[in-house]
């Protein structure tokens, strides 16, 4: 589990760095007029974009909480297999649980 939670993190950071110039735009779009805050709502709620934005809000999410696994572990707190085994699924744990409650209030 440890190893996948770390792939995941850097996955998540890629996808965090892809995705700069598509939030760059929509914001740029939504502040522009008020049919440019339009077109940036109707982006985010057609399909691909709660698709995007649910992929974001994974990313983020996971991002964050491996990064305090990281910066835990370079600490040298709990660097023992069977910690970093029971962080790694914490970690997870967390990611869903935060996921599935940003998706019910901000996707749906």
């Amino acid at each position: 589990m440890s190893a996948v939670v770390s792939i995941l993190h850097r996955v998540s950071g890629i996808i965090l760095f892809l995705s700069i110039p598509y939030v760059v735009w929509l914001f740029a779009t939504s502040v522009k007029s008020v049919y440019g805050y339009t077109e940036a709502l109707t982006v985010l709620n057609s399909n691909c974009g709660k698709l995007v934005s649910v992929l974001l809000l994974w990313a983020i999410t996971h991002h964050f909480y491996a990064g305090l696994r990281f910066l835990i572990l370079d600490l040298d707190i709990g660097i023992t297999r069977e910690a970093t085994i029971k962080v790694a699924w914490l970690v997870q744990i967390l990611v869903l649980l935060t996921l599935v409650l940003l998706i019910y209030k901000v996707v749906l």
